[in-house]
């Protein structure tokens, strides 16, 4: 056995080139704007321990991304945990700590099935390194590559957010200061992408169809929970981390497509499915790491992050509300920036897909493409709701009224990442072309058979009718607006311009108080989707006299699902079998020799046994 050999190499493969440059495109711009974001708020200490965490942070994830040995994996993986909940807990506040208590219980369960299925690896390899396990797992029985799928996904699903294992990431991902959020959002729940990609189908393959029917189930239920739930929430930060588990699905959806495709023997869609897939965890990884630091930046303004006491920003902090807005288009697929082309090709694979597939399996691809038609819509709503109440109108609070802009080592990280989301839409093509290579490398696919016409602006691949150009719509919009401008310049600009108030609906004084909130803005959709949300609402009047309220509070809530369904009742049953537990624990010296001493007959006779 030479599993004690490890190897220290790096793996220097597509699929790890490609992570670690998502993990430094964003690790840069988030140092930058940690500078201005801590100063003034945290000690000299503070801040020192900060960049320490943050340095660890960053190469743990590196790590975890390009070390080809599974013991030096465990210990990479462990690491990035481990300093995580410290980031998670670093303003040591009594909701960080909570969050960050959930989330490293639930990061170790991940974990304990990841090592679990590595130790199963382990027994047929005889080594740690991974191009050995994915020899031996080649001729494992079906069985149990089954339950090796379960066991990696499981694990690596609880650390990418995967509905229902995603419980600790609301919590964690609004704690964490605002550059540690953004890279925690946009990079690190990305490794587990990584993990999925490189020992479910770098080792264990497709698998059955069942496989690729789980993963695409989970996909379209995450998509849905997780926008569904930002639409409803007024914590911006919180919003944004719900949005991320939908975006994970999103990702999903485009392996697990893959995943159907390769069973289908469609190679060709598999491919584009995957690329489509990887290209979402980049756009994903730049718009969301630009909202996350905008979020930064007004709650660094404002000190609130309740949309509901924001409003007016946008004169205030022009900047940042630009690329606010920029991050809003982008993550609600809106052409041309780059959320759209990565949507707009995973659409045209599995409208492709529906076309050469037949039976469930159509009716599965025509319910991914609803799932992400509507999520879309859904995530336009949201985002309308977020950039809308926070940076226009009236301001609603004191704080929201003084606010300032953000200094110029938060602004330029903003600034970049936005240029980054317009780019990534316009290069498509260009970019779709270096991330078939990454997924042919991992499908073990050979693209040099796969024909392609591409250029700088568009791509077409004839074996499968899919094309994408950027230029395209680039000057169809920009023919719309010239011509929308002339319209209107000769039609009504010739005419005086007269300024007037805002319509107030005949109050004779308009202020924040009658603007459009954010929970009335949600309204529609609690309704609509009701039957999940489980909406309730508190009222509190408080009262002059029987005929004279002087104040009414009024809160709506929605029932989070999967924590009172699935994990309270588990947490019930936990606590129950610890009491339980107390009673062979009664304190005495002589019954714990005794535990001792028959633990040591049992292990003898099964040693004895083997």
């Amino acid at each position: 056995m030479n599993y004690f050999n490890i190897d220290f190499s790096l793996s220097l493969d597509p699929l790890s080139l490609f992570f670690c440059f998502v993990i430094l495109l964003l690790s840069i711009p988030s140092a930058i704007y940690s500078i201005g974001y801590l100063k003034g708020h945290y000690s000299g200490k503070k801040i020192a321990l900060n960049w320490i965490l943050f340095i660890l942070f960053i190469i743990s994830m590196l790590s975890v991304v390009t070390v080809k040995n599974v013991f030096l994996f465990l210990i990479a993986w462990e690491i990035m945990s481990l300093v995580s909940y410290f980031l998670v807990i670093f303003d040591n506040k009594d909701k960080a700590v909570r969050a960050g208590t959930i989330y490293i219980i639930m990061t170790h369960i991940g974990t304990a099935f990841i090592t679990a299925a590595f130790l199963i690896m382990f027994k047929y390899a005889h080594s740690f390194d991974f191009e050995a396990m994915r020899l031996a797992c080649q001729a494992m029985p079906a069985a149990l590559k089954n339950i090796l799928f379960l066991f990696l996904f499981i694990g690596f699903g609880t650390k990418a957010g995967v509905v229902p294992l995603h419980i600790w990431l609301p919590y964690a991902h609004p704690q964490a200061p605002s550059h540690i959020s953004s890279l925690m959002s946009a990079v690190m729940i990305k490794t587990a992408i990584y993990g999925i990609l490189r020992f479910i189908i770098g080792m264990l393959g497709v698998g059955d169809l069942w496989w690729a029917n789980l993963v695409l189930g989970l996909a379209i239920l995450s998509c849905l929970v997780g926008i569904m739930y930002a639409l409803m929430d007024n914590d911006i930060k919180r919003l944004l981390a719900y949005s991320s588990v939908e975006n994970i699905g999103i990702i999903l959806l485009g392996i697990g497509g893959g995943m159907l495709f390769l069973r289908a023997n469609l190679p060709v869609l598999a491919l584009l499915s995957f690329s489509a897939g990887l290209y979402h965890l980049i756009n994903h990884a730049i718009f969301k790491g630009l909202l996350f630091l905008g979020a930064g930046s007004v709650y660094n303004a404002t000190g609130t992050r309740d949309i509901e006491k924001l409003g007016g920003l946008i004169k205030l902090m022009p900047v940042t509300a630009a690329c606010f807005l920029i991050g809003s288009l982008s993550i609600s697929a809106i052409p041309p920036f780059n959320g759209f082309m990565s949507e707009w090709l995973l659409l045209q694979a599995f409208f492709l897909g529906a076309l050469s597939l037949s039976g469930g399996l159509k009716i599965l691809v025509g319910l991914a493409v609803a799932a992400i038609a509507l999520t879309g819509g859904l995530a336009a709503g949201c985002f309308v709701k977020a950039f809308g109440v926070t940076f226009l109108g009236k301001a609603r609070s004191q704080k929201a009224q003084k606010s300032q802009e953000a200094s110029l080592s938060m602004k330029i990280p903003m600034v970049f990442l936005g240029v980054l989301a317009l780019c990534f839409g316009l290069f498509a093509p260009f970019i779709l072309g270096i991330l078939m290579k990454v997924s042919g490398s991992v499908l073990s696919l050979d693209i040099t058979n796969i024909k392609l016409s591409l250029n700088n602006f568009s791509v077409f691949i004839p074996t499968t009718n899919a094309y994408a150009s950027s230029l395209q719509l680039i000057i169809i919009l920009a023919l719309a607006m010239i011509f929308v401008l002339v319209f209107v310049y000769y039609v009504f600009g010739k005419a005086k311009i007269k300024k007037y108030n805002t319509w107030d609906c005949g109050y004779y004084k308009l202020s924040a108080r009658n603007e459009y909130t954010s929970t009335a803005f949600s309204k529609p959709f609690r309704i609509a989707f009701s039957f999940f949300l489980k909406p309730y609402k508190k009222t509190e009047k408080i009262r002059d006299s029987f005929y004279h309220v002087r104040s009414f509070k009024y809160e709506v809530f929605t029932t989070p699902v999967f924590k009172r369904y699935i994990y309270d009742p588990i947490l019930q049953i936990v606590f129950k079998s610890a009491d339980q537990m107390k009673k062979i624990q009664p304190g005495s010296i002589h019954l714990y020799i005794a535990y001792i001493f028959i633990t040591v007959i049992v292990l003898i006779i099964l040693l004895n046994r083997i």
